[in-house]
């Protein structure tokens, strides 16, 4: 095994690059925003909540198919289409519009706390998303302290960021306010997340270089992972392109 350090600013783009790819990317954003920009539209337009639900769900359907036809990972976007779907059934079985937005606000929430408390006992999500991408694994928890304040910093800027999207949907989904509640789910996706991706940026750039580690072989850990990654998106595009089973006929003529 053995150890170096490339620059600081280098690692910070890297950090940048790796994060908007753990948060699903840029395509993975769109994936997010569309459905809830279709459902607010549909609904303002029909003020029914079962063909706006349906129309959200259908149009996640689409980046699923695109992306089994071109043999992609589906995990994003079955994340997306998971998501809609269960808040469209809420919606929809209460018949209360704004309930579309509760299961993805109420993950929010998981998120913020998950976040925070990675934080508090020096565990930053950040630093363990970006540590293996960037090679240095978790080197920066024990022997660079200088990353581990920064990691912890960037952390604390996600928590931010759920904490602002909890005060501002939460008093209007109980005010029922479905439309405004609808453009600011669209308005707090993309633009604040692109600034907490910023943000981590400029945090990242000014720490200490990563102490990169280099290995011969691939560790067991990195082996299973990387494993059960590949089987998992195995088995969903296997599900997702395997034929309807056709129902057999016993009778005889």
């Amino acid at each position: 095994m053995s150890h170096r350090a490339p620059s600081a600013d280098a690692a910070a783009d890297n950090g940048g690059a790796s994060l908007i790819e753990a948060f699903g990317g840029v395509r993975g954003m769109v994936d997010m925003t569309l459905p809830g920009l279709v459902f607010i539209v549909v609904f303002t337009i029909t003020k029914n909540v079962a063909v706006s639900s349906w129309s959200a769900v259908g149009l996640t359907l689409v980046p699923v198919a695109w992306r089994l036809w071109r043999r992609e990972t589906l995990k994003h976007a079955l994340g997306g289409l998971l998501g809609v779907g269960i808040g469209a059934f809420i919606a929809i079985e209460s018949g209360k519009p704004q309930n579309f937005y509760l299961s993805s606000m109420i993950y929010g929430l998981v998120l913020l706390v998950v976040y925070a408390v990675s934080a508090l006992v020096r565990w930053p999500l950040i630093g363990v998303m970006l540590g293996p991408v960037l090679g240095e694994n978790m080197t920066w928890r024990t022997q660079n302290p200088g990353r581990l304040s920064a990691y912890t910093k960037a952390t604390w800027v996600w928590v931010a960021l759920f904490a602002l999207r909890a005060l501002i949907l939460f008093p209007l989904y109980w005010a029922g306010q479905v439309t405004w509640l609808g453009v600011a789910k669209i308005g707090l996706g993309v633009p604040p997340w692109l600034v907490a991706i910023y943000l981590n940026w400029l945090i990242l750039s000014k720490a200490p270089a990563p102490i990169k580690v280099n290995l011969d072989e691939e560790d067991p850990e990195s082996q299973a992972a990387r494993a059960v990654d590949e089987a998992v998106d195995g088995a969903l595009h296997e599900l997702a392109s395997s034929p309807v089973p056709q129902e057999k006929h016993s009778a005889e003529r």
